[in-house]
């Protein structure tokens, strides 16, 4: 999954930034909403997590840029005001949540979860098959009952692929989803992951490399 984070508190924003790629999520950070709009519109996020009171362009509007967009990204709104009131115009303006600070993180990375499993086709809570089960939830992955250890970025390529159902995932789109835009684009970091995660996974091998294309189980 990838997520924007948009806040102007950069303490506040980097914290989130690394509690949710501690849970194998792509983050990408900015401070202030016109930063936001080159953003979206150069990467594709499942996820925005989108302070309301911004520097430079408001909150509100990129939101509506967002919505006018058409895009299939979702919105988790962020404001210091708790009011019924500002959270019923937040949700009117398209937002699809909407959170009041200071929230617990917990509280926030499920509500980030929840919404990135609207951005695709739905799909069972956890994920089965070629004999793995991944839990997105719990972040647990176990091969015919054994239990995998995975660190966040193959648990993340993992995720990507198997929610892909058999379908080939180029090294350009696992890129895309499983790091963030810090990540140099030439780097061989894709193929060494899936190489890791092949052993991890064990015998017999179950991410089929289809030369000149990408992988897949």
């Amino acid at each position: 999954m990838r997520v924007l984070v948009v806040e102007d508190e950069q303490l506040l924003a980097d914290a989130v930034a690394t509690g949710l790629r501690r849970e194998a999520m792509a983050v990408d950070v900015v401070y202030d909403g016109a930063a936001a709009l080159e953003r979206i519109g150069v990467n594709d996020y499942d996820v925005v997590v989108l302070d309301r009171d911004l520097p430079l362009v408001h909150g509100d509007d990129v939101c509506r840029r967002i919505v006018e967009l058409g895009m299939p990204t979702r919105v988790l709104m962020l404001t210091a005001s708790g009011d019924v009131s500002d959270r019923v115009e937040g949700l009117e303006l398209g937002a699809d949540d909407y959170l009041p600070k200071p929230f617990a993180f917990t509280e926030l990375t499920a509500r980030v979860r929840a919404l990135g499993r609207r951005t695709t086709v739905p799909l069972p809570p956890v994920l089965e098959r070629a004999g793995i089960k991944l839990d997105p939830n719990r972040r647990e992955v176990f091969r015919e009952g054994r239990e995998i250890q995975l660190a966040p970025k193959e648990f993340a390529v993992l995720e990507v692929l198997m929610r892909s159902e058999g379908a080939v995932v180029s090294a350009e789109q696992l890129l895309e989803k499983a790091w963030d835009e810090n990540t140099d684009p030439f780097t061989n970091v894709v193929r060494v992951t899936v190489m890791t995660l092949r052993r991890k996974l064990g015998e017999p091998p179950v991410i089929v490399t289809v030369p000149g294309s990408g992988y897949r189980i």
